[in-house]
């Protein structure tokens, strides 16, 4: 069991993050209270600590940092009927006011009223015990661990991204960038039907992880130059891709997306870089690519679920670094800097 005290992970301000105790919250209406398990760092956790704001999103009084996470329910509050103290669940970290039209619409992602775990000005669950809304708790099944219910968030991010793009039993596609989303993306991609998938990147080491998670392709960046990669990537598939996913953000690589992808096909902008970028809009325009973008997930994280219970996808070989809530820290820092090929480090909170 975990000691007394609620040791959480604050982001005091840009560059200053501690750990301290927080008050142990109680359940509300529709709530439970959890005892944290598993929690994985984000790009945006370390992203808020080194910049203090991602966009929009700004940093202005001390965040509790942490997003993906799983937990076991330790007190429930009123109304709560589908779990009991003892449940291992997965946290969906996003609270959407469920009222608006695009709640009503089931795209409640794109809520105006979202309130998400770690973004300015809403507290991460980086700590011993956090409360959450009960419907946005989900029961892991016996063979599902903690751990992998922490990876149901980016996980679900490559569901909502292979869903926007259309990916379909025998399509091809083509995932720009290597990091964690990249590798969900993969995988899910080829648990969704894909027949080949290719991966690009810059780093051998994330193209190696790559080849083992099943990509078919794994072609590293080595020209600035959008068209020379377009043609590398068209050379490795024997044909252009149906099908482009691009999760890195930079303007060179969504403009090798664009060129890459086959006439009527379609690039889904996952990765955030620069607000405005130039891209070769003309080309996409006449050749009918769909340029189409994802915010999140919505009504993905059963699907994420259903996806590690069965089999089809393993996401264990993502996590390559374990630390105790107490190092959090350290944790933050190996996953700033990638030492020793961290691609996701995970944080017990229970230890």
């Amino acid at each position: 069991m975990a000691e007394s005290g609620n040791l959480s992970a604050i982001l005091k301000k840009k560059g200053e993050l501690v750990m301290e105790d927080t008050p142990i919250p109680q359940p509300g209406k529709n709530e439970v209270q959890l005892q944290m398990q598993a929690v994985g760092i984000c790009g945006s956790d370390v992203h808020y600590w080194v910049h203090g704001n991602i966009g929009d999103f700004i940093v202005k009084k001390p965040i509790i940092l942490g997003h993906e996470g799983s937990g076991i329910v330790s007190a429930v509050g009123e109304g709560v009927t589908h779990l009991k103290v003892g449940d291992r669940v997965a946290i969906e970290p996003g609270l959407p006011c469920r009222m608006c039209k695009h709640c009503k619409q089931g795209r409640y992602n794109l809520c105006a009223d979202m309130e998400f775990c770690a973004t300015p000005p809403t507290d991460g669950n980086l700590r011993r015990y956090y409360c959450h809304a009960a419907d946005f708790c989900y029961k892991l099944p016996d063979n599902v661990s903690l751990e992998e219910g922490a990876l149901l968030e980016p996980l679900a991010v490559g569901v909502h991204a292979c869903r926007r793009a259309g990916v379909y039993l025998g399509s091809h596609v083509l995932v720009c960038g290597a990091g964690p989303i990249g590798l969900v993306t993969l995988l899910t991609a080829k648990a969704m039907g894909a027949a080949e998938v290719a991966i690009t990147d810059l780093e051998q080491g994330r193209l190696d992880m790559a080849k083992k998670l099943g990509a078919n392709h794994c072609i590293k960046v080595d020209s600035r130059d959008p068209q020379v990669m377009a043609k590398k990537i068209e050379e490795a598939f024997g044909e252009q891709p149906d099908i482009t996913i691009e999760c890195s953000g930079a303007e060179p690589s969504v403009q090798t997306g664009i060129y890459a992808t086959a006439s009527g096909g379609c690039i889904v902008l996952v990765g955030l870089g620069a607000p405005t970028a130039t891209i070769p809009i003309v080309n996409a325009a006449v050749r009918e690519v769909d340029i189409r973008g994802i915010f999140r997930y919505a009504n993905c994280y059963p699907t994420a679920l259903a996806m590690i219970a069965s089999g089809k996808v393993d996401p264990k070989p993502l996590i390559t670094h374990h630390f105790p809530l107490a190092k959090s820290i350290d944790a933050f820092e190996v996953s700033k800097t990638g030492a020793g090929g961290a691609i996701k480090v995970m944080i017990h909170c229970n230890e």
